[in-house]
């Protein structure tokens, strides 16, 4: 008897791995499925649909320079949900902590202009924005601990708070009067822009998602830090009882989570914009959310999650072009995903196949 529980025990942990990998994509075959039918529905073929989009995120390289601009923001607001999901955090403000890092980078890249050597000034650019996006975060996760705000609401009335403020400022005080085309902030420098990957047009924020992925990894994974926040995730009564700083541990976390985001609107100032307006508000940091959700909070997933995400994004052309579908289409399967990986969270631990054989 106890030869067999130790034999179940072992495997235990490879059962729950496998269905960790078994359920997102099964989830997302659901989804597949799911859209193909809304694809005939709409009068397409779906397998066609499936080539074009494929073609259009994968086929050649220059499918795969748009992906890979696309996914590049995606890691970075993916994380401003998935790190404070280890402590058991809701956060959905990612679009707002992205705006206000793109405010804030551009206010720092006007202000500096040309005084300072370029890479200094992206430096300073950078720091503008995570700082900014951090903050942003910290306050929903400041009304959780200390007044019992519902986080999830709270970063939700945030993301409209920071594009509200967005628009303010883009129709007054940062409005460029000689920019006619719609209400925009002055042009940044072009010696400040974050130049492209040698040969390609993918730019350096790319490398900003891979590496940020990276420390997310290493610090929730293999640090004290990332050890106390996933056993106060784990149980935050029990946290508290063995001397745990949940407070510190919750701005601490919600600061990192909405730093990344942060960053990515500096990345897409910087890289993409070149000054900013209404087009900041491009939707990154929604679809973030659901990348956190399919990566299961994992960041090194996170990676791979926004490739495929991203690839789907780059395809909203090709489906209007080839197949009559509106622009919006992605957006609809992007909806589905989210749907089937919400509904798939439900079952964990609940499906036979995965559970130890008593």
């Amino acid at each position: 008897m106890v030869g067999a529980t130790s034999e179940t025990s072992r495997f235990l942990p490879w059962r729950r791995s496998l269905e960790a990998l078994f359920l997102p994509v099964a989830a997302l075959a659901v989804a597949l499925v799911l859209f193909g039918i809304f694809c005939t529905l709409a009068g397409a073929n779906p397998f066609a649909v499936y080539g074009s989009i494929y073609q259009a995120a994968f086929g050649r390289w220059s499918a795969w320079q748009n992906t890979l601009i696309r996914a590049a923001p995606l890691m970075l607001t993916a994380l401003c949900t998935a790190l404070p999901a280890r402590l058991g955090l809701v956060i959905i403000g990612n679009e707002g902590a992205l705006v206000m890092g793109g405010l804030a980078a551009i206010a720092a890249g006007l202000s500096l202009g040309t005084a300072l050597p370029p890479l200094l000034v992206q430096a300073i650019m950078a720091l503008a924005g995570a700082t900014a996006g951090g903050l942003w975060i910290m306050l929903a996760g400041a009304l959780r601990h200390y007044r019992g705000v519902n986080e999830t609401i709270s970063s939700l009335l945030l993301n409209y708070i920071a594009i509200a403020f967005l628009n303010h400022l883009v129709e007054g005080p940062m409005r460029d009067a000689s920019f006619v085309t719609k209400p925009s902030s002055a042009a940044l420098d072009p010696a400040n822009w974050l130049g492209t990957l040698p040969g390609t047009r993918i730019h350096f924020g790319l490398l900003y998602g891979l590496v940020i992925c990276l420390v997310a990894y290493l610090l929730i994974q293999r640090t004290t830090f990332g050890f106390a926040a996933r056993t106060a995730g784990g149980n935050i009564r029990a946290a508290r009882i063995a001397g745990l700083p949940v407070g510190k541990l919750t701005l601490a976390i919600c600061f990192l989570g909405g730093s990344a985001a942060g960053l990515a609107g500096m990345v897409e100032v910087a890289a993409v914009q070149k000054r900013i307006n209404e087009s900041l508000v491009s939707n990154y940091g929604y679809a973030g959310i659901l990348v956190a959700f399919v990566s299961r909070h994992n960041p090194l997933a996170t990676i791979l999650v926004a490739i495929l995400l991203g690839g789907i994004l780059a395809s909203g052309g090709i489906l209007q072009r080839s197949h009559s579908l509106p622009d919006a289409t992605v957006l609809v399967f992007q909806g589905i995903v989210f749907l089937c990986v919400l509904y798939s969270d439900s079952l964990y631990g609940k499906l036979s196949w995965f559970q130890a054989a008593e």
